[in-house]
This record gives C-alpha cells, structure tokens and sequence, in this order.
C-alpha cells in the first residue's frame, strides 16, 4: 500500500519551482498562525494559506519590535535596554495576535455568530495598530519634529523667562522697600538717639534744657537717659545691618541669579527631550500642516489594517478540509465525553431508582 505521506509529498504544493526538488512543509509558519500541525499536514492545498497567515502575523512582531524599540530607545536613551523591550514587546504582540487567530473556528458556526465572536479579537487589534503606528509616526517625521520640538522648546523657554521676570521683578521691589523700610527705621532710631544725645549735653553746657550749666544731677540723668536708650537700640542696629547687608548682596546678585536660572531651565528644556515632548510636536505639526495630519492618517490606517489582517484573513477564508478536520479533532473527544457522562448519569439514576 502506497503510503500517504509519500502521496501527499508528490504533489504541486510539495514541490518547489525554484529548486526543483520536493520542500519540506513550513512548521514553522503554521506555528506562528496557530495553525495544529500535524493535522494541517495532512491537507496540501491549505499550507499556502496557514504560511501566508503565518508570515504576516510575523510581520506584526517585527512591526512591534521596530515601533516599540524606537519609543523604548527614546524614553531611555540605551540600545541595549530599548532592544531588549522591543523583543519583549514585539512578543507580547505576537502572542496576543496568534492567540486571537488560534482561538477562531469556521467549521459549524455560522458566519453572524463568527464575527460576533471575533469582534473584541477586532477590537483589540486596532488598539494595539494605534500603539504601534505612533512610535512608527514620530521615525518617519523625526526631522520635522526635531524642528518642532526645538521651536517649542523656544516657546516654552520664552513663557518661562517672563514669568520668572515677573517674579524677580517684585521679588526685587519687595527687598528694596523692606531694606528701605529698615533704613528708615534706622535713621529715625539714630535721630531719637541724636536728640537725646544733644540734650545731655547742652544741659551740661548751660545752652539747653535748664539753661543752667553745671547742674550734674539733671545733666546725668539725661546723659542715662540716651546710654540706656542706645543699648536699647544696639541689638535693633545690628538686626538691620545684617539684613539690610544681605538686602544689598541679594540685589547685587540678582541679576546674575536669574540669568543661571534661565540658563539651567533653557539646558534641562533641550537636553530632556522625552517621548511626551515629541509626540506633542508630532500632534502639533498634524493640527499646523494638512499634509502630515493625512500622511499620519494613512500611516496609522495602514499599520491598523496590517495588525488586523491576520484575523480579518482567517474570518474571510472559505471553510476548507482543515477546518472540518480540525472540528473533527475537538467535537468528536468532547462528544464521547459527553455521551460518557450521559451514560453515567443514567446508571446512577438507575441505581437510585433501584434503591427506592
């Protein structure tokens, strides 16, 4: 007897064109549409189909891989972190999407039903086209945006040092007149120790006061007077010298202390240069410019329909030999369990029925 396999090897999908020779079954992409291999094997005319279905879902894990390693290696700025996560991620999305083809059946469900069930699998897929095109966007404009990023940066830089003139201006103006204010003080301290400074001893010289020169004991008391009012006052000077000197350093410095601070700002603004930032100069450049908000809108839309081509794919494909075997496979065990249970069932009922 002629063995199957051999059979199965002799015809047109076990040849190849380019070599000559009989090929051997690609395993491999049948693994990756999710396909069950060995009962696929056994159906030659749907292997072009499941290595088709098997190439594109390889297909999105590159895509991932490539999209996730850009933004991974833009939030990070290491190659060796961005594409480790870009394998990471590119196989997330890989499994995610062979899971979603794996899990859908033809045979024995109608088309209505079918689509109702694929409909979160759809769903899905776009979501995860939408993560993947972004990163892909912001590669392709990446000139464009650095132009953007720069002129925003500018703009915000801008916004930033009118603020902080603001903010310096009356922070200066408050130090001005609380040093004034101090000064003022001062002087009015000084007078009041002038004056009494000035009636001590013009009533020790007959030309104020009494009038009468030589009287000691009205002299001394107004010489006590001014001594104990300038010990008084010697803490309230050197307070307000203090201040008043650190006043001056302050707004002798001021100046100089807002230029670093612009400059540290401006240096901190371009050399973190995140995902967030270029990613509001792309959604800035797509609300400036037509062209690039409809060259987004189609890069997206072809990623999307790239994401979910494999489940769109395997939801159009005609019910083939693979399908009903593949029902084969899983309804025919799960009917024997079935009937099994039933059998059982029935024997206990029986012997309850006995027992009664």
């Amino acid at each position: 007897m002629a063995n199957p396999t051999d059979s199965r090897d002799n015809t047109i999908s076990g040849y190849d064109s380019f070599t000559g020779s009989r090929k051997n079954n690609g395993t491999f992409l049948w693994w990756c549409a999710g396909a069950h291999g060995p009962t696929l094997e056994s159906f030659p005319t749907e292997h072009n189909k499941y290595n088709t279905l098997g190439g594109v879902l390889l297909a999105t894990f590159a895509l991932a891989a490539l999209s996730s390693g850009y933004a991974f290696y833009t939030i990070f700025g290491n190659v060796g972190w961005a594409i480790g996560f870009a394998l990471l991620w590119g196989l997330i999305i890989f499994n995610f999407d062979r899971f979603m083809v794996a899990t859908i059946r033809k045979y024995g469900i109608s088309p209505g039903r079918q689509w109702r069930v694929a409909l979160p699998r759809i769903i899905l897929a776009v979501l995860i086209g939408i993560t993947i095109a972004r990163p892909l966007e912001l590669k392709l404009f990446e000139k464009e945006i650095n132009l953007k990023v720069t002129s925003n940066l500018q703009e915000k830089i801008k916004a930033y040092n009118i603020r902080q003139d603001s903010l310096h201006l009356q922070k200066v103006l408050n130090v001005k007149n609380e040093r004034d204010q101090l000064v003022t003080r001062k002087k009015a301290m000084e007078d009041t120790l002038l004056r009494l400074q000035q009636s001590y001893v013009q009533e020790a010289d007959g030309t104020g006061g009494s009038g009468v020169r030589g009287v000691e004991t009205i002299t001394r008391l107004k010489q006590g007077a001014y001594m104990q009012t300038s010990q008084q006052f010697d803490p309230a000077f050197r307070l307000i010298d203090s201040t008043v000197s650190a006043h001056n350093l302050f707004l002798s410095n001021a100046e100089t202390e807002l230029k670093k601070e612009k400059d540290v700002f401006a240096k901190a603004a371009f050399d973190n240069v995140g995902f967030l930032e270029r990613n509001k100069a792309l959604h800035d450049l797509s609300n400036e410019e037509p062209s690039v908000f409809w060259a987004n809108l189609l890069i997206s839309l072809l990623i999307i329909i790239l994401e979910t081509a494999p489940i769109l794919a395997k939801m159009l494909l005609p019910v083939g030999p693979y399908d009903i075997a593949l029902a084969k496979e899983e309804l025919v065990p799960m009917s024997n369990i079935e009937r099994a249970l039933v059998i059982e069932q029935e024997k206990a009922r029986s012997s309850n029925m006995s027992a009664v």
